[in-house]
């Protein structure tokens, strides 16, 4: 049986006084029905302000990324569930991709073929409202604007793995994708892309923060990881805890983990 998380409460900063940074996601981590959270928003500056960076890690499309990218207070967003970054550079926005062009434009038609079968095979499937934006992935919506059951969702990953696909399972959408990329292998691409450094050597200084099945790697590979309270709406699903949990929901239970942060840095 897989080991439930301790309170927020129970992490000590003797712990945190090392850490350089967050890894987060965003839908219903910090944001809350698609906008970003008044409290996460404030998280998020007092950790800009303090030199903390936080890079958020999302299966939300590059399209839909680019605006967040450019305005919130992010070292990067890694959208698409680890294919595609983007960063600011100055004034300008950096994107950058995982995967070369040709592959891209290969796996495009493989996509579109693969997204048909799902709506074919799967009544009452509907592909995400945010798809147009997509450039490496598929996505189907099962709880933003459309309502799918369990055994929907299971019949749709199905199909998705049967045709070649990692799927994963957010709190809104289910994504499908060719390659190898996922969010850990973002967050790593990202440390070294930014900050030139290893994340498997320091993986006690950053901490991860997510809220639903599709973070579990993540949960899994960080020491320091931290689900916000609506993660246990999936306590049914989880075979891998995050090692804290919070009290508070979405951006109030990111805001938690910002407020302990912070509060390490102080001088005693």
């Amino acid at each position: 049986m897989a080991t439930r998380p301790q309170p927020l409460c129970d992490l000590t900063p003797a712990r945190l006084v090392a850490v350089r940074g967050v890894f987060t996601d965003i839908d219903d981590t910090i944001t809350a029905e698609g906008s970003l959270d008044p409290a996460a928003h404030r998280a998020l500056d007092a950790l800009w302000a303090a030199g903390m960076p936080v890079v958020a890690i999302t299966g939300r499309p590059m399209g839909w990324s680019v605006p967040f990218a450019q305005t919130w207070p992010v070292a990067a967003i890694v959208a698409e569930n680890g294919a595609v970054a983007m960063f600011r550079d100055g004034p300008a926005l950096c994107t950058e991709y995982a995967q070369d062009e040709p592959t891209r434009m290969r796996n495009a038609g493989r996509l579109r073929a693969v997204s048909a079968m799902v709506l074919r095979e799967v009544p009452g499937t509907t592909l995400a409202q945010d798809s147009a934006g997509r450039v490496t992935d598929i996505a189907i919506d099962h709880s933003e604007f459309a309502q799918l059951d369990a055994a929907s969702i299971e019949r749709a990953v199905a199909v998705m793995q049967r045709e070649g696909m990692n799927a994963t399972v957010s709190s809104i959408h289910i994504n499908g994708w060719y390659g190898e990329h996922t969010k850990l292998s973002g967050a790593r691409w990202m440390l070294q892309r930014l900050f030139g450094r290893e994340l498997d050597g320091e993986l006690d200084r950053w901490v991860y923060v997510g809220d639903s099945t599709n973070d579990q790697a993540m949960f899994g590979h960080f020491p320091l990881s931290v689900g916000v309270a609506n993660l246990l709406r999936f306590a049914d699903q989880l075979q891998t805890w995050p090692a804290y949990i919070t009290d508070g929901e979405r951006g109030t239970g990111f805001a938690e983990v910002a407020a302990r942060l912070l509060d390490a840095r102080l001088p005693p």
